[in-house]
């Protein structure tokens, strides 16, 4: 605490102090720690220019007016410095100059004095008034020179002076029956100021009985706001005179002070007191009242007495709530302790009824720290949350301590600022998304969402999708995210057969800072669509013909001649596959099992059924809508197959790569082939050379049944080739036929290798297999 003395009356701008330097506060920093003065006056008499720290005089200060007639008048100023926050509590004293005159109240008094009057008799003038304080103030007075009278300083309780005029020497009315004299008054400033009334005295003749109180001070008690009318207390007066010289009248002195002559009256006749005014106990706590009583006489002198009045105080003044400093909003991270805010309290009342007692709820993160008497702060006492309670609105209740109790409210607000405290949060712990395969490129496949309950910025949210790969490839090829809403887009279509499911890490982050991040995990599935037809396995066409099957004619009912096999690349319903015939030389014949594809014979077959029977067998799947292949094979019926050309089916080609063994391998099986045609056509030249006769035996016979060699790996995806040779003793030349290798998926590698096939030995098997 610091203390300033200035004098009154000085001009705007006038020096006080450096408050800054006295309190060793950084000039430069003043502004920015948001440096201020309060003060509880009406009007902010000073003020602090922030570039210097100097204190200053803003309005001009008036002592008479700030503090009336008090010996002393202080102005209480409390600095707050903020960042952190600082207190200081400044007095400066407001010193006295003498600028106010000593004045009377009339510049003319009248004595009316019986020459009967004793010397030592006693004439009360009025006094003098002078605004001034301490020295300044009144003095003293002084009289004029005459004969008679002599001037008697008197000093009232309060240190104020007044003056009594003393009858020095007896008075003579036939000698002179008026006198005039002058009174000044002087007060104790330098230089001194004076102020004058001129006083006339009028001798009357002799009352030789005065008036007489029965007490020469009175005392009496009153509650102060009492009523206008109250009675104070009645005065009470004799005078031994008969007639209208015993008739006594009551008034004021002439020296009673005109403030109390503005809050009490006195009856004339019957010497009541009563109360005229607003009397206030905070602005005097007794008043002194000078009264007189003077017969009806004529030469009536006057007596006097005093009257002291007790006010009583009542608890007639609520506390006030000032707010000195409030520091709003405070962040939610603020730590317990924070000061939010300062508050002064004031009740103008005394004793009892001006002790105040501050509260606020219970139920609120804040409590009430008392740093000077009727100064408290306001600070948090744990955690606040802004996502829980983004305002507080405390009810402050300062309550004095009188009978009846007064209080006050006050509401202060209190906003919590957000911090970046709280990630963002998926609406679900992961994401399933089912994608038909075939999609189109850029839709979009799925939304995520996030919420953040921070605010603004720290809820602001951006979605991305993490670095990760699906089949060797960036995910950033296969997905992509709107950052603002979430949404995910597919930025290929999807397959499939070659991709089922995958995952992507979708990471949502805020824009605080630091920025606070989650992520969530989602689960594509791709679902199957029905676009794969089935794929024919076995049995293949050879050399571009129809696929061929022999049928023994002597086999029963019931007996597997072949069996059709597909594949078909879907899943499920779609990937189910059924057979039926729908074509054939004789339906009553054959016949083909819906899910596995077997073709068996109905019945035995008979000498007049046909040779060469042809099926067109239809593979469809179980999609919607279903996709379908077909599949033609020639069974030719033969009566027998020669065991020499049933040996070729041992023999077994290795699984090696159709490429240049494929080749080789064509190469040897052809000149095999070549050299056993040779050999059969001498045998035949030579055995009809011999027997002519035979000839319609050996015409009569049987084909000769297809040899075939397949290679089969474990899948049904392996590689197989085979040949077939058919040989007839009508036939001029042989045919030979190499399959190549297949795969339910025809590969480009494949389809190349079977065009390379299929013009290297596309001659004469349809007409082999005609004959």
């Amino acid at each position: 605490q610091i203390r300033y003395s200035i004098p009154e009356e000085l001009d705007h701008g006038a020096f006080v102090g450096n408050i800054a330097e006295d309190l060793g506060l950084d000039v430069a920093k003043l502004s920015a720690r948001r440096f201020r003065i309060v003060s509880g006056a009406k009007k902010q008499y000073l003020e602090v220019n922030l570039e210097n720290g100097i204190l200053f005089v803003n309005e001009k200060i008036d002592r008479e007016e700030l503090c009336e007639r008090s010996p002393s008048c202080f102005l209480h100023l409390q600095v707050v410095i903020e960042n952190p926050l600082e207190l200081y509590r400044v007095e400066v004293e407001i010193l006295d100059v003498n600028d106010n005159s000593p004045s009377f109240p009339w510049t003319e008094f009248n004595l009316d004095i019986t020459e009967s009057a004793a010397p030592g008799s006693r004439f009360p003038l009025e006094s003098a008034q002078d605004q001034d304080v301490g020295t300044n103030s009144l003095r003293s007075y002084q009289l004029s020179a005459n004969q008679h009278f002599v001037l008697n300083i008197q000093t009232r309780n309060d240190g104020s002076k007044f003056a009594e005029l003393v009858l020095d020497t007896p008075l003579d009315r036939e000698q002179q029956k008026r006198h005039e004299m002058v009174l000044t008054a002087f007060d104790g400033g330098s230089p001194e100021r004076s102020g004058t009334a001129l006083i006339t005295v009028t001798v009357l003749d002799a009352n030789d009985n005065v008036p007489v109180f029965d007490r020469s001070v009175y005392r009496a008690s009153l509650v102060e706001n009492a009523p206008r009318g109250t009675l104070v207390l009645k005065l009470n007066a004799t005078d031994l005179d008969e007639g209208s010289n015993g008739e006594v009248t009551y008034a004021f002195s002439g020296h009673a002070p005109l403030k109390v002559r503005e809050l009490f009256s006195v009856d004339p006749y019957m010497g009541e007191i009563r109360v005229k005014g607003v009397v206030d106990y905070e602005k005097a706590s007794v008043y002194e009242l000078y009264v007189q009583a003077k017969d009806r006489g004529p030469s009536a002198v006057a007596v006097h007495s005093k009257v002291l009045v007790d006010i009583l105080d009542v608890n007639d003044n609520a506390p006030e709530v000032i707010l000195t400093s409030v520091s709003t909003p405070v962040q939610e991270d603020a730590s317990p302790g924070t000061v939010i805010a300062v508050i002064s309290v004031m009740d103008r009342d005394s004793g009892e009824n001006g002790n105040v007692d501050c509260q606020i709820p219970n139920n609120v993160p804040f409590q009430l720290h008392s740093s000077f008497k009727n100064y408290y702060t306001l600070v948090t006492s744990e955690p606040l949350d802004r996502e829980t309670v983004s305002e507080f609105n405390i009810t402050l209740t300062a309550r004095d301590l009188g009978s009846p109790s007064l209080s006050t409210r006050r509401t202060i607000l209190v906003q919590v600022s957000d911090i970046n405290d709280n990630p963002p949060r998926f609406s679900q712990p992961s994401y399933t998304v089912y994608v038909t395969e075939n999609n189109a490129p850029g839709a979009s496949i799925c939304s995520v969402s996030a919420f953040d309950p921070d605010s603004n910025q720290n809820a602001y949210l951006s979605y991305s999708i993490l670095e990760g790969q699906i089949q060797g490839m960036p995910v950033s090829t296969y997905v992509s995210i709107n950052s603002d809403n979430g949404n995910i887009y597919a930025l290929r279509s999807f397959d499939y057969e070659q991709l089922r499911n995958f995952q992507i890490l979708v990471q949502a982050q805020d824009a605080g800072f630091p920025p606070l991040a989650s992520n969530v995990t989602v689960n594509v599935f791709v679902l199957d669509q029905n676009d794969n037809a089935p794929v024919i396995v076995s049995p293949l066409p050879k050399n571009g013909s129809v696929a061929t099957e022999v049928v023994p004619r002597s086999v029963d009912a019931g007996y597997l001649v072949t069996k059709i096999t597909a594949l078909d690349a879907d899943a499920g319903q779609n990937s189910r596959l059924s057979y039926q015939v729908i074509q054939a030389t004789d339906p009553g014949l054959f016949s083909v099992a819906l899910y596995t594809g077997e073709i068996r014979t109905i019945r035995r077959l008979v000498e007049k059924d046909a040779t060469r029977q042809r099926l067109v067998i239809l593979i469809k799947d179980n999609g919607q809508p279903p996709l379908s292949a077909t599949a033609s094979i020639v069974l030719t019926v033969v009566d027998s197959v020669p065991e020499s050309l049933s040996d070729f089916g041992d023999l077994t080609l290795s699984p090696k790569p159709p490429s240049n063994i494929a080749l080789y391998l064509i190469v040897s099986l052809s000149t095999i082939s070549l050299i056993f045609l040779v050999a059969i056509i001498v045998l035949a030249a030579v055995k009809c050379y011999k027997d002519r006769e035979t000839h319609s035996g050996i015409s009569s016979a049987s084909k000769v049944p297809t040899n075939c060699m397949e290679v089969n790996g474990n899948s049904s995806f392996s590689q197989s080739y085979c040949y077939k040779a058919c040989l007839t003793p009508e036939s001029a030349k042989s045919d030979f036929m190499f399959l190549k290798p297949c795969s339910p998926s025809s590969t480009p590698r494949n389809n190349e290798a079977k065009n390379a096939d299929n013009s290297w030995n596309a001659h004469s098997r349809s007409a082999s297999v005609n004959n």
